[in-house]
């Protein structure tokens, strides 16, 4: 590469030097840089590309230094410049360490036009002098050739080449305006740096990751990867072409964000993932209060800059300009930051900042919807916090009341679409949720995560997992949707492919107790029991004694006749455990005992369980009992359980609790609630509050 010379500012990534100030700016916020390691960096960019040695910057910088203070000198300054540019020595992006020789400047460096750039103030007492190499760059005479008259014949000729040339350029612009830099249709919103001191404010600028995402993640022509799989390069100092190669994506945004009091500055970049060029950047600055149309304003910019086609409906999401309460969406913020650590405090601590958002703001749907993410996953087995019965009518009262607030919310109906299908059993309205969801926001990975466990409960096993895939597309790198995709690949029968999945979750993340036990689970459908055995085992440890897990590693016991070791977890889980009736009826199944196995799954089904575990191989031997048929009917999935004709929604009767459901949400958008319905469980029936007869269901009007 030829050596920059006679300008003062160089560029390289989404950096900008100016050799004349001795400053570095990142996307236009000057970041600090101390005098010796901006000295190497002035020196390395005389020559990018080339190798300068360290005798040679022993003589320019530590000329009267002894080798030994020398080599301590050097070594710090270059590690405290790729501190300052965010390199590493193992993995290079600008700074390459040759050894025993010295160092070379790798990155692409261009000159910027310095008539072009704005006119720098008068230096101030507190700027930094010009350096010698600046000095050296202007002290560099210009040599231009005298330029040489054109005859009049010539100039004719060059004209009518430029009239001829027109009409070719113009059709190269036409064709070129609906194509995106190096047909950009996959990108990755890397974890935007916190710029404020405070380093309390790390969830302000994850929780502005998180906003970028989800608006750009609308846009259907675009795969955005989800929050989960970027949030793993938070501190990384990895190249961004390996990234992009890792996350399977064409390009990359990388960014800062800057809150000084109510005031905020969100600055975006826009990088070619394959070659490390700079493509766009643009800084925003508002107030708090208007940070979510600061948003939209970037992910706007960035569709633009990809030329990218949008919708009329993403056209309109993308413009849509919505004004929030500054403290509740602070305390929104802080909810997603501990939502997003998916463990039972975090989860904890995730409801009462949702809680108080809305407090704050009655009329804030986010805050709702945040609070109908956080019930459905306390009501989940994984995390055990609430009982599904306390846990699932509260997500959905809070879905609704987010949507009566904005219809628009993909996570809100993803959430009420998950209430409906796990405690309702309203598999109807269920279906619709999450298209409307999917609708409002293809790139939402939650949301094809959850419809692909639906599809699977209505035995459209090849649909679910597709639809996994999808989540997987979007989320590659996480666990949870990995490890779903052995379970539905189990419910399909591809015993094989759900070992080869389990795998490779484990070498994800050796510890991840789900891991182990879906890998268990494939083990026992293959009969290697002492395999399965072992997983369980790993899983349970790992988990801190997960009753799933338990129950599971029981079973394994059972079916490899170790009947003694099954019977002690399942009298132990009998006598310790609530909620887990279908855990329970697994272990019985699993030692043969139909009668017990039955007895429990109905208690399940008066604790409203999540059916989804009837879909497990392991409770095959009960599908042709016709008590096992009625249940399913009764819940409403004959036909993918292995019994016929399911009822309709109208016709099925379920345990319910009292719940008040909000009748102006379903009459704009057809939920099956009702105004008011007050039910009584009896022996696992409803009984009508109005008139006692438990085959007569309250109905409203």
């Amino acid at each position: 590469m030829e050596p920059v010379r006679h300008m003062s500012v160089v560029r390289f990534g989404t950096y900008e030097v100016s050799l004349h100030s001795g400053e570095v700016r990142k996307a236009g916020l000057r970041i600090k840089v101390q005098q010796q390691p901006m000295k190497l960096l002035e020196i390395l960019l005389e020559r990018p590309g080339e190798v300068v040695t360290r005798e040679e910057l022993r003589s320019r910088v530590w000329a009267n230094e002894s080798f030994g203070d020398f080599d301590q000198a050097v070594n710090i300054a270059i590690a405290k410049l790729r501190s300052a540019l965010g390199d590493s020595a193992e993995n290079p992006r600008f700074i390459e360490t040759l050894p025993k020789r010295g160092y070379r400047f790798i990155a692409e460096v261009s000159v910027v036009d310095a008539d072009a750039r704005p006119k720098s103030p008068e230096s101030s007492p507190g700027d930094l002098p010009a350096t010698e190499a600046v000095q050296k760059l202007q002290g560099a005479e210009l040599t231009v050739a005298p330029k040489r008259r054109l005859w009049p014949k010539r100039r004719v000729i060059v004209a009518l080449a430029l009239v001829l040339s027109l009409p070719i350029l113009a059709v190269w612009l036409f064709r070129s305006r609906g194509r995106a830099p190096r047909g950009i249709r996959s990108l990755a919103v890397l974890p935007l740096d916190n710029l404020s001191a405070d380093a309390s404010q790390n969830y302000f600028a994850d929780g502005m990751t998180d906003e970028l995402i989800t608006d750009l993640a609308q846009i259907s022509a675009l795969r955005v990867i989800s929050r989960t799989s970027v949030m793993v390069y938070k501190g990384a100092r990895k190249p961004l072409p390996q990234i992009a190669r890792e996350l399977n994506v064409d390009a990359v945004v990388e960014g800062t964000v800057l809150r000084s009091g109510d005031q905020v500055r969100i600055t975006a970049q826009l990088i070619d993932a394959s070659t490390d060029k700079h493509l766009w950047s643009q800084s925003y600055e508002g107030e708090l209060r208007d940070t979510l149309s600061l948003q939209n304003r970037v992910a706007g910019a960035i569709a633009d800059q990809i030329r990218i086609n949008l919708t009329p409906q993403e056209q309109t999401a993308l413009k849509n300009v919505k004004v929030v309460n500054p403290e509740a969406y602070e305390d929104y913020l802080k909810g997603r930051y501990f939502w997003n650590k998916r463990t039972a405090d975090g989860l904890r601590t995730a409801l009462a900042y949702f809680k108080q958002a809305t407090e704050e703001d009655p009329k804030y749907a986010q805050g709702y919807s945040g609070l109908a993410d956080t019930y459905a996953l306390l009501g989940d087995w994984e995390y055990g916090v609430l009982a599904p019965n306390e846990a699932y009518p509260k997500a959905k009262v809070a879905a609704i009341k987010a949507l009566e607030l904005d219809d628009t919310l993909s996570e809100a109906h993803t959430s009420l679409a998950f209430s409906l299908d796990v405690f309702d059993w309203d598999w109807e309205s269920a279906e619709r949720e999450f298209r409307r969801a999917i609708d409002l926001n293809p790139g939402y990975a939650t949301a094809h995560h959850w419809y692909a466990w639906h599809l699977s409960e209505m035995g459209r096993n090849s649909e679910a997992v597709a639809e996994m895939r999808k989540a997987e597309n979007l989320d590659p790198l996480s666990l949870i949707i990995s490890a779903d995709i052995a379970e539905i690949l189990l419910v399909a029968h591809s015993n094989d492919e759900a070992i080869e999945q389990g795998r490779k979750i484990v070498e994800m993340d050796a510890n991840f107790a789900i891991g182990h036990y879906e890998l268990g689970q494939a083990f026992v459908q293959k009969h290697s029991y002492s395999e399965a055995i072992a997983e369980f085992h790993k899983a349970i440890e790992l988990s801190g004694g997960s009753v799933p897990c338990k129950s599971n590693l029981a079973y394994a016991y059972a079916v490899s006749n170790k009947r003694n070791e099954a019977v002690k977890i399942l009298n132990d889980l009998k006598t310790r455990s609530t909620g887990n009736a279908s855990e329970i009826a697994l272990m019985y199944v699993g030692l043969g005992d139909k009668d017990q196995a039955m007895k429990w799954l109905e208690k399940a089904y008066a604790d409203h369980f999540n059916p989804s575990i009837l879909l497990r191989q392991a409770f095959d031997p009960l599908r042709s009992d016709p008590r096992f048929q009625n249940l399913v009917h009764r819940i409403g999935l004959a036909s993918a359980y292995g019994s016929p004709s399911p009822p309709t929604a109208r016709d099925r009767v379920g345990p319910s609790t009292v719940t008040q459901e909000m009748s102006s949400y379903a009459a704009f958008r057809g939920v099956s609630v009702l105004r008011k319905r007050i039910v009584m469980s009896i022996n696992g029936r409803e009984r009508c509050a109005k008139c006692s007869d438990r085959n007569h269901r309250w109905k409203s009007g």
